[in-house]
């Protein structure tokens, strides 16, 4: 039996997560967004907004693979979730943590290929502007936490490092999805 495939994209807010996974999808409906759990408050979108008791009862349970608070926010990987995803295709999970990648490659059995979207400060900057961010502050001092957290382990194994300025969401797409069929076929060899 194959190994589930799923993508990690990592990288500071505004470096194309998801622009490259809209990409994707439109190269192959497999691939799909996987949906983190929120609890908070502001964007809905591309989340599946719980509470702070649903969020308790998968801690008790112990199905919370890994969660982290930014923008007042707490955002969650639940093991149900991504069950769910795998159920549904090829999951694309956004991070901007590094611990989050180390936990979800350890603490969920797949074959997950780790993805590095890079992008410059100032570039975020202006796609944030751009894109009508009411937060953009917030953003540019999670990118210098990224910064700083790349820098803290630089030993992380990246199966793919992208610069998204220089390089096109749907060539960004195929480059992963090439990368997923090497990894399958290496896999299977």
């Amino acid at each position: 039996m194959t190994e589930n495939q799923g993508v990690i994209l990592y990288g500071p807010p505004a470096s194309g997560k998801d622009t490259v996974t809209t990409a994707l999808a439109d190269l192959d409906s497999k691939y799909i967004q996987f949906a983190r759990l929120k609890v908070g408050t502001g964007k809905s979108a591309g989340y599946r907004m719980g509470t702070a008791e649903q969020l308790n009862e998968l801690e008790t349970a112990g199905n919370v693979i890994y969660a982290n608070t930014r923008y007042d926010n707490t955002y969650v990987l639940d093991r149900p979730g991504v069950d769910s995803a795998f159920m549904a295709g090829v999951p694309v999970v956004h991070l901007g943590q590094v611990g989050g990648v180390r936990a979800l490659v350890e603490g969920y059995p797949a074959s997950w290929a780790v993805v590095l979207l890079w992008c410059p400060r100032e570039a975020t900057a202006e796609r944030s502007v751009g894109r009508g961010d009411s937060d953009t502050a917030a953003r540019l001092a999670a990118w210098d936490a990224t910064r700083k957290d790349l820098d803290a382990h630089p030993c992380m194994v990246w199966h793919l490092t992208v610069d998204t300025t220089a390089t096109s969401p749907q060539a960004a797409a195929r480059l992963i999805n090439q990368l997923l069929a090497q990894r399958a076929g290496a896999a299977t060899a």
